[in-house]
């Protein structure tokens, strides 16, 4: 079974078992978390989100991504800035559809 769900503004193809890198959530590592926004779930779609249908996932890990530089610069006016971003993530393991 696939399923297609809502989180963090994005949307993810997942089946059971599957590994996902979400937006960080307040959740406990161990915990479990339910989905409900599923857009699209055993073949059916939803108009918008499929009626009685969720996505369970277990908490693996929380993070952060590698560190990103941000470099701004206007040219002829002596401006340089750098800074560095590193995004959280929480990593997700599917463990039931339905």
């Amino acid at each position: 079974m696939k399923a297609i769900f809502e989180t963090g503004g994005k949307q993810y193809y997942v089946s059971v078992g599957d590994v996902i890198y979400v937006e960080k959530l307040d959740a406990e590592v161990g915990s479990e978390v339910t989905f409900d926004k599923v857009l699209f779930a055993n073949g059916v779609a939803g108009n918008p989100y499929v009626d009685k249908m969720s996505v369970v996932c277990t908490v693996e890990k929380q993070g952060k991504n590698k560190k990103i530089k941000v470099f701004k610069y206007r040219p002829k006016k002596k401006y340089r800035k750098t800074q560095g971003h590193r995004q959280p993530y929480t990593k997700l393991v599917v463990k039931k559809i339905g």
